[in-house]
């Protein structure tokens, strides 16, 4: 039951991993696959997890269960809290695909 909980914990840091990934001009559509696909990724690892830990079957239906949880606490998250804050937009400018270069750029023809 731990490993399901910290499944979607991971949900809370997944919509920041959708954006450091993707640039602004991606569409929201686009993200929203990428989400879906990263939270259905951490329900299949949390669900191997615990087969290989505690010898028990894998269950797809778990994998399922947790895969949506994770999604629903990703989209909360973003909508709730990383979007109005202002943090999903400054990880997307700042870091990732579109971030800035941290080496100074040569002045043009001074």
């Amino acid at each position: 039951m731990q490993v399901q909980i910290l499944s979607l914990v991971v949900g809370i840091i997944l919509p920041i991993l959708v954006g450091v990934v993707t640039s602004k001009s991606t569409s929201p559509g686009v993200k929203a696959v990428l989400l879906a696909l990263l939270s259905a990724v951490s329900g299949f690892l949390t669900e191997y997890l615990v087969a290989l830990n505690t010898a028990q079957v894998f269950g797809w239906g778990t994998v399922g269960l947790t895969w949506l949880g994770t999604f629903m606490v990703a989209v909360a998250m973003h909508f709730g809290l990383w979007s109005p804050t202002g943090v999903a937009g400054f990880v997307q400018a700042n870091v990732g695909v579109t971030g800035r270069d941290p080496r100074p750029r040569p002045a043009l023809l001074e």
